[in-house]
């Protein structure tokens, strides 16, 4: 950055002694009012990893607590066998000491004084462990309940995902084999469309048939209001030269423009709404095969429209716990 800056001023100091200071200087307060949108857009985008990162986070605490739920379950269920157990044993005890009792009254009544002694222990220890039963029992059934009712919630989440996904798969069948693919991972569902469906090398205006695809998106997104949206722009690794496209100072701001096109056309769409829609530029930094090679510079130039479920009532639930 520190280069392109000397670069920048180099330029603007040749061009200082070839023009007027009037063009001179509307050249340097453009180039300022450049570094300042390449700031925003920076910021911007290191706002959406953190977000991004907040929610995977989220994600994988919900998950451990489900399964940490899953396991106080399963050790109260051994809790309540075992009291179970302790409870018939002393059943047994007690049925046999008051039989002992009942044999030897006649012959040796200190002996059975001593025995209704240990009987009356005995039934203290019984009440005891019988309270203590219904409380594992009465506790394991609110457990079991509400972790039925959080299990059933997340399942009802991932059905909703997987129709999601059946749904866009449906919709968007008349362009398999073009650069577009669908699928769910990691409890969202992404749709991937290649730069080949949608734009031209360098621009971010998108094509009729690119545009055809992105409505479709856009129709089952107007179904589906409680899904989070996050159309990510993504490029190869292949620096911006001269004058593409008007404009374009690196691959970042390429890809965040491409990104705000497919926003454009998705508000288009009247019922949905905006609100849930969020465009991120990701410029060279996220590919999905090496840069190495034509084929793999192809796959990693695409527009990715991450949908994701809100999971505002499993947290609610999993805060009463």
């Amino acid at each position: 950055m520190i280069k392109r800056i000397v670069l920048g001023l180099m330029i603007i100091g040749l061009l200082s002694s070839c023009v007027s200071k009037k063009i001179y200087t509307d050249l340097e307060n453009k180039y300022t009012d450049l570094k300042k949108e390449n700031r925003v857009i920076s910021d911007e985008n290191e706002e959406l990893h953190k977000a991004n990162a907040e929610f995977e986070a989220e994600n994988k605490s919900l998950n451990a607590t489900l399964d940490q739920l899953r396991a106080e379950r399963d050790k109260l269920q051994t809790d309540c066998a075992a009291t179970a157990n302790n409870l018939k044993n002393l059943q047994d005890s007690y049925a046999a000491l008051e039989k002992n009792s009942n044999d030897e009254l006649e012959t040796n009544m200190a002996k059975n004084r001593e025995l209704l002694a240990q009987l009356d222990a005995k039934e203290k220890a019984l009440a005891a462990e019988q309270n203590r039963l219904n409380t594992i029992k009465s506790e394991l059934a609110s457990n079991t309940k509400r972790l039925n009712e959080l299990e059933s919630l997340i399942a009802a989440k991932d059905a909703s995902m997987r129709k999601l996904k059946e749904t866009l798969s449906k919709a968007l069948n008349a362009f398999e084999g073009k650069g577009l693919t669908v699928e769910q991972k990691n409890g969202k569902v992404y749709v991937s469309m290649e730069n080949k469906l949608l734009f031209q090398t360098g621009s971010w205006a998108v094509g009729s048939e690119g545009r055809k695809a992105v409505v479709e998106v856009g129709k089952v997104l107007a179904q589906n209001p409680d899904i989070s949206v996050l159309i990510e722009g993504h490029t190869d690794n292949d620096k911006i030269l001269g004058n593409i496209g008007g404009g374009i100072e690196n691959n970042w701001d390429l890809s965040t423009k491409r990104a705000t096109a497919i926003v454009n056309i998705l508000t288009e769409n009247a019922s949905i709404q905006k609100k849930n829609l969020t465009a991120a530029g990701r410029g060279e930094f996220a590919p999905i095969l090496s840069n190495d090679t034509n084929e793999g510079k192809a796959k990693n130039r695409r527009i990715e429209i991450i949908l994701t479920p809100k999971l505002d009532e499993i947290s609610k639930m999993l805060k009463e716990f």
